[in-house]
C-alpha cells in the first residue's frame, strides 16, 4: 500500500497511507479532485491573478494582494520553511505534487472552469502559504482603524467606544470545553463552531488521515495540509477560535520620489529607499491595469503613494495630525510643507517570513495535552484561543500566536512612521487560562486574550454558553447540538427598554410594543415576533445612520474598495448599536423618538402589506461563490448576529445572511466514533454530485453527522 482514499456515506474522505509524506500527497489528491474550482480560485486570490477570469469585480482584491505583497510574502516564508524546517517544507511540497498530480481531471469534473473559460495551473511549493495568508489577511481587522481615524476626526475620541465591536460584533467562533467531572463518560468533551463566510464550496473540509505515525479526523482548510484548526487524534483533541488579538499595524509614510526611484521618511529623520516595481494585473473582459508595489521598512504601502493618498483623505490624515488626535502624534508637524501621505501595512508573516507551518505536523502527532501546547508555541497567525483535552484527564486554555509588543498607539490608529517610538519590540507571551466549575467557554469575549486586543465580541454568547452547561450537572456528546442551536438575543434589551417607555403610540405600532414586550427574545426561523423585532431594529439603524449627526460619515471615504466594508457607516452602526442605545448621551439624538418613528414606520408597512410573516422568511442563508448560482433557493435560517447560533446579517442593511457557522463538531475523548460534526453544505465541491448539499438540512435543523474512524465500516474508493 502507498495511499488509499476511502468514503464514508456523506462522501467524506478518509485516507490511509504508507507514511506522513504519501499521506500528504493523497491529500492534495482528493482535495483537488473533490475541491478543483475551490482550490484554483484560492490560489489566484493569494497571488492576485483572479480578476484574470472573475473580471473586473475581482480586481479591488488583485489590487491589495499585489500591494500587500502576499505572493512574495508566500514565498519567503516558504524558503524559511525549507532552511528551518526541512521536514515540513517536504510534507508541503508532497501536498502540492498531489494537487498538481489530480487538477486538471478535478477541473474536468467541475463545470465552473468551462463557465469561466479557466484552465487549472500548476501550484507551486508556497502556494499553500498563499492560501492561507489570503484566507487571514484581513482576519485580525486591521481596517478597523481606519474606521476609527474617521470617527474621531468627526465625532472626537468618545466616538471609539461607542461604535466598539464589543457592542456587538460580527467577528466571532464559539468554542466550550467540558472536563470529565462534567460528563456522562468521565471524560472530557470539546464542542463549538467556527464562525466565517459561508462560502460554496466550504471553507472546510471534513477528513480523516491515518498513517503508522497517527490517526486524526478534523476540519482541513482547502489547500492547505494537515488539520489545523479543529482536530482529534484518539488521545487528544483540540479546537480554536478568533482570540480578537490586534497583530498589524497602519502607519502613515512620507514618500518622495527621486531619480533612483521612492524614498520614504524614517523615524531617525532619514530618507530612505523603498522597494519600487510596476505589476500588471489581467481583467476578463477590461483593460489590464498596472499596480505600483512600494514597500517602506515598515512594511508594503497599500493606500496612496508618493502623489498622496486619495482624494479628500490628504487633507483630512493631514489635519488629524495638526490637530494632535493621538498621543503621540506630531505637535509641530507643518501642513504647507508637509510631503504627501501614504499608508503602509506591517503584518507578522512579511516581519518574520515564518506563517506557523512548523506546528502542522506536532499537532498531527500530538498525543496528550502536553503535545499540543508545544506544537501551537509555534503558531504565528491567525492568532487564536486554543482548547485541547486528552484522555489522561490533560486540559488545555491559552492564547497561541504572534502579537508584537509596541505602543498602544499603534493598536488603536494609524501612527506616524516619520516619528520614534512606533516600532516593534519582540512579541507578547501568549496567556493561559483555566477552566471554573469544570467548564471554559471562548466566544471571542475580553478573557484571557484581553491584554492582546483592542476590540472584542460582546460577553452574550459566552455567558449564554456558560449558563446553559451550568444547567445539567453532566453532558454527553449528543447534549451538545441543543447548545449550538441557541437562538437567545440578550442585546435586543436596550431597544425594549427603550420601547417600553413610550406612549401615545399609533394602535398599530401599539400593537407591536406588546408583541416585542412580550416576546421570548429567540431569533428562531418561525418566529413572528422576532421578524417585527428585526424589522424595528433595522428602521432605527437607518434612522441613526441619517441623523445629521452622523453626517460626516455617511461617504465612505477614498480607500481602496476592498477596506470600504469597515468604513460602512450604515453597518458600523448596526453591529455597535447595544452601545449606541445605551451611551449616556449620543450626539444630541432622542434615541426614544429615533425607537417611536422607527416602530410607527413598521407598523405602517404591517398594515400596507409588505410586513415579513418570519424571521425565517427575511433571515436566508447566501453563501459566497466566486460565480453565481441562479438555480439556488437561500433557505431560512434561525439565530441572530448576536446569539450562539451566530448566523449573521447586517441589521439596517440586509437581513439576509453570509456569515455563520461555517462547520459543527464535538469532540468526545471517552469514544472517538461517539464525536459527531457537519458543515452547512457537504463534501463535495462539485454541483450536482451527491454530496454537494447533501449537509445542507442537517445544518439547518442542528443536527450533526456521526464521525466513523473504522475503515472496514468505509467504502474504498482508489488507492493513490
Amino acid at each position: 500500500m502507498t495511499g488509499e482514499i476511502y468514503r464514508d456515506a456523506w462522501g467524506i474522505p478518509h485516507l490511509r497511507a504508507d507514511d506522513v509524506t504519501e499521506l500528504a500527497r493523497a491529500q492534495g489528491r482528493v482535495t483537488a479532485l473533490d475541491r478543483a474550482w475551490q482550490l484554483e480560485v484560492e490560489r489566484h486570490r493569494a497571488k492576485g491573478t483572479s480578476a484574470s477570469f472573475l473580471g473586473a469585480e475581482a480586481l479591488p482584491w488583485d489590487r491589495f494582494v499585489r500591494r500587500a505583497r502576499l505572493d512574495d510574502t508566500a514565498r519567503r516564508c516558504f524558503a524559511e520553511l525549507e532552511r528551518r524546517d526541512p521536514e515540513t517544507a517536504r510534507w508541503v511540497r508532497a501536498y502540492v505534487d498531489g494537487v498538481n498530480e489530480t487538477l486538471a481531471e478535478g477541473a474536468r469534473r467541475t463545470p465552473e472552469f468551462a463557465r469561466a473559460g479557466l484552465t487549472p495551473g500548476d501550484w507551486e511549493p508556497w502556494t499553500p502559504l498563499g492560501v492561507w495568508l489570503g484566507i487571514h489577511i484581513l482576519f485580525a481587522g486591521f481596517p478597523a482603524k481606519l474606521w476609527r481615524e474617521q470617527a474621531v476626526r468627526h465625532l472626537g475620541p468618545d466616538a471609539i467606544g461607542l461604535f466598539a465591536i464589543d457592542g456587538p460584533g460580527t467577528s466571532g467562533s464559539n468554542g466550550w470545553l467540558v472536563s470529565g467531572e462534567r460528563t456522562v463518560t468521565g471524560q472530557a468533551i470539546i464542542a463549538g463552531d467556527p464562525h466565517r463566510f459561508i462560502e460554496e464550496p466550504g471553507v472546510y473540509q471534513q477528513l480523516h488521515l491515518s498513517c503508522p505515525e497517527f490517526d486524526v479526523i478534523g476540519l482541513a482548510v482547502p489547500g492547505v495540509p494537515g488539520i489545523a484548526h479543529f482536530g482529534h487524534t484518539g488521545t487528544v483533541a483540540w479546537a480554536i477560535t478568533n482570540a480578537m488579538a490586534d497583530y498589524q499595524d497602519l502607519y502613515r509614510e512620507r514618500l518622495r520620489r527621486t531619480g533612483a526611484g521612492v524614498e520614504a521618511l524614517g523615524p531617525d529623520g532619514v530618507w530612505r529607499r523603498a522597494t519600487r516595481h510596476t505589476e500588471v494585473v489581467e481583467v476578463a473582459g477590461n483593460e489590464s491595469v498596472e499596480v505600483e508595489v512600494i514597500e517602506t521598512d515598515r512594511g508594503p504601502v497599500i493606500i496612496g503613494g508618493p502623489e498622496g493618498l486619495p482624494d479628500g483623505l490628504q487633507e483630512g490624515l493631514q489635519e488629524g495630525l495638526q490637530e494632535g488626535l493621538q498621543e503621540g502624534f506630531s505637535s509641530g508637524f507643518e501642513l504647507p510643507d508637509a510631503p504627501p501621505l501614504a499608508v503602509a501595512l506591517r503584518y507578522p508573516p512579511r516581519v518574520t517570513a515564518d506563517l506557523g507551518f512548523s506546528a502542522l505536523l506536532p499537532l498531527l502527532r500530538a498525543r496528550r495535552v502536553a503535545d499540543v501546547d508545544r506544537a501551537v508555541d509555534l503558531w504565528a497567525e491567525p492568532v487564536n484561543v486554543v482548547q485541547a483535552a486528552d484522555t489522561e484527564g490533560g486540559l488545555l486554555h491559552r492564547v497561541a500566536g504572534r502579537v508584537p509588543v509596541r505602543s498602544a498607539a499603534n493598536r488603536t490608529r494609524l501612527v506616524p512612521a516619520w516619528e520614534p517610538g512606533h516600532d516593534w519590540q519582540g512579541w507578547h507571551e501568549t496567556p493561559r487560562g483555566g477552566l471554573t466549575d469544570g467548564i471554559a467557554a471562548m466566544a471571542n469575549q475580553r478573557g484571557i486574550a484581553t491584554p492582546l486586543g483592542v476590540e472584542f465580541a460582546p460577553p452574550h454568547r459566552a455567558d449564554r454558553i456558560t449558563a446553559l452547561l451550568g444547567e445539567k450537572a453532566r453532558w454527553s456528546a449528543t447534549d451538545m447540538p441543543a447548545i449550538h442551536m441557541d437562538t437567545q438575543l440578550a442585546s435586543a434589551e436596550p431597544l425594549l427598554e427603550l420601547l417600553n417607555t413610550l406612549d401615545t403610540l399609533t394602535p398599530e405600532a401599539a400593537a407591536i410594543r406588546r408583541t416585542l414586550l412580550a416576546w421570548d427574545r429567540l431569533m428562531d426561523a418561525s418566529s413572528e415576533a422576532a421578524a417585527v423585532y428585526a424589522a424595528v431594529r433595522g428602521a432605527v439603524v437607518r434612522r441613526l445612520a441619517a441623523h445629521p449627526a452622523f453626517a460626516a460619515l455617511v461617504a465612505p471615504p477614498a480607500y481602496p474598495e476592498v477596506l470600504l466594508p469597515w468604513l460602512a457607516l450604515l453597518p458600523r452602526i448596526g453591529f455597535a448599536l447595544e452601545h449606541l442605545l445605551r451611551a449616556e448621551e449620543l450626539y444630541g439624538i432622542d434615541r426614544a423618538e429615533t425607537v417611536r418613528e422607527a416602530v410607527e414606520e413598521v407598523a405602517a408597512e404591517q398594515s400596507a402589506g409588505t410586513g415579513v410573516p418570519t424571521w425565517g422568511d427575511a433571515h436566508r442563508l447566501v453563501p459566497w461563490r466566486a460565480l453565481p448560482d441562479p438555480s439556488y433557493d437561500p433557505p431560512g435560517l434561525s439565530g441572530d448576529h448576536d446569539c450562539v447560533l451566530c448566523t449573521s446579517a447586517v441589521p439596517g442593511l440586509t437581513d439576509l445572511s453570509a456569515r455563520g457557522p461555517a462547520a459543527r463538531y464535538v469532540w468526545d475523548l471517552a469514544d472517538r466514533e461517539a464525536s459527531l460534526w457537519v458543515v452547512p453544505l457537504g463534501a463535495s465541491g462539485i454541483p450536482g454530485t451527491p454530496h454537494h448539499r447533501d449537509q445542507l438540512p442537517l445544518w439547518l435543523g442542528g443536527e450533526l453527522v456521526p464521525v466513523v474512524t473504522d475503515f472496514t465500516k468505509l467504502k474504498k474508493e482508489s488507492d493513490v
